[in-house]
């Protein structure tokens, strides 16, 4: 039986088309049902693209990043993190932006190695806390965040343009080797 080496790394230039693709195909296949038919439609590789290489070639600080899950040589997923931009945030907190995992290779490890990747890197860049949000009707994502440790925290937002709130996640991000 030959398995597959998987790890996590920073994005890298040549990464873009395979994040989009992910980002693509992980949103139609989990808000399928939750978001309308224009945003599912814009959920292109091709559209998701530019926004991807921002990130990932010139990130608005040090303290952005993309970072990449892989089967063998394959990108299977990503998460973003930064500075939380939350009004209600302290200062020392960070956000997970985004994490996603291709369909096809989801319930793998490849999430969980991501998060902890993501609250590694927060925590390297001095960051004390990790923030997420949820859509509120996707229990998976939700589920998720709650068995890595993180904790409703009561805030919640729209989701630009749609009718769909989003629930905050948070943790304290513990100090190296506590």
């Amino acid at each position: 039986m030959v398995t597959a080496v998987t790890s996590v790394r920073e994005a890298r230039a040549g990464d873009v088309p395979a994040v989009a693709a992910v980002h693509a195909r992980a949103w139609r296949s989990a808000y399928a049902d939750l978001l309308d038919a224009g945003t599912l439609a814009a959920l292109a590789p091709a559209a998701l693209e530019g926004a991807w290489r921002a990130a990932i070639t010139s990130p608005p600080s040090p303290r952005h990043a993309v970072l990449v899950a892989l089967s063998d040589d394959l990108v299977v997923g990503f998460a973003a993190v930064a500075p939380s931009e939350d009004a209600d945030a302290g200062e020392g907190d960070g956000e997970l932006v985004a994490l996603a995992v291709d369909p096809l290779h989801q319930r793998a490890g490849h999430g969980s190695r991501l998060l902890s990747a993501a609250t590694d890197r927060l925590r390297e860049d001095g960051f004390t806390a990790v923030a997420a949000w949820a859509p509120g009707p996707d229990t998976p994502r939700r589920a998720f965040l709650a068995s890595a440790g993180l904790v409703e925290d009561g805030a919640t937002r729209a989701y630009a343009g749609q009718d769909l709130t989003e629930v905050r996640y948070a943790a304290a991000l513990p100090e190296t080797g506590a």
